[in-house]
Formats: structure tokens, C-alpha cells, sequence
């Protein structure tokens, strides 16, 4: 009788994974309810970059401890640039990148990286001894035996 012959359907593990699956798509539907409401987005609100064209008056600079506690856009990064809305005239700060946060960034990163590599190769040497004097052991007490 060839494998698989009399039975019908999916695998056993298989049953589970899809009951799993149905009974999260339940879930997940019953906590999260159809929203109707229509959401009207206001330009107003929107700060000018995101809708109309600027242009950057003062390039992106870490921001000042004043203007660290009084511009939200200081928050997320500590850097900020001023721009000017071409269509409203507005002035606004935007939030930045700087170059000089970037180049940190990236080379914490690759010191991480190189600091993880340095240690796993180490614990790889160490249990590659530990290895080798497991099998000596057992070669010599092979050789004793005979």
C-alpha cells in the first residue's frame, strides 16, 4: 500500500495550523470592527510641507536646548531644518536626518556587527576544542581497549 494511501485530506499538523489560522482571523476581525466613518482630511491641519512644494531656508542643524522643548519636530530626531511653503509663504520646521547623526548610526551598527562577530567566532573555537578533545578520548580509549 503506497504511503499516504488511506488517508483523506490534509496531514494531521496541517488541520491544526489552518484551525489556528481561522480561529486568529476571528479573533482579529472581532476586535478590530468596520469603521463607516468617511475621514475628511483637513489641509489646514497638515503642516505645508506635506502638500505643497518648499524650499529649505536653513539647512538641517541639531536643534537648540530651546527649541528641543519647544518644536515638536525636535522630538523624533534632534535635528531640524527651517523650510518655506512655495504657494502659502509659511515658514515651518521640519524634522531631519543629519549626515553626521547617520555616519554615528552606521558605525555603532557596524561595531555591534564586528563586536558579535569577534565573540560568536570565539565561542566557535571554544567548542570546536572542546570537540576535539572529545574525540582524542575516545580515540584513545579505542587504542587502550585494543
Amino acid at each position: 500500500m503506497p504511503a499516504g494511501a488511506g488517508r483523506r485530506g490534509l496531514p494531521q499538523g496541517h488541520h491544526l495550523c489552518w484551525l489556528l489560522c481561522a480561529f486568529t482571523l476571528r479573533l482579529c476581525q472581532a476586535e478590530a470592527p468596520v469603521r463607516e466613518e468617511k475621514l475628511s482630511v483637513s489641509t489646514s491641519n497638515l503642516p505645508c510641507w506635506l502638500v505643497e512644494e518648499f524650499v529649505v531656508a536653513e539647512e538641517c542643524a541639531p536643534c537648540s536646548n530651546f527649541q528641543a522643548k519647544t518644536t515638536p519636530e525636535c522630538g523624533s530626531t534632534g535635528y531640524v531644518e527651517k523650510i518655506t511653503c512655495s504657494s502659502s509663504q509659511r515658514s515651518e520646521f521640519k524634522s531631519c536626518r543629519s549626515a553626521l547623526m547617520e555616519q554615528r548610526l552606521f558605525w555603532k551598527f557596524e561595531g555591534t556587527v564586528i563586536g558579535l562577530a569577534l565573540v560568536f567566532a570565539c565561542l566557535v573555537i571554544v567548542r570546536q576544542r572542546q570537540l576535539d578533545r572529545k574525540a582524542l578520548e575516545k580515540v584513545r580509549k579505542q587504542i587502550e581497549s585494543i
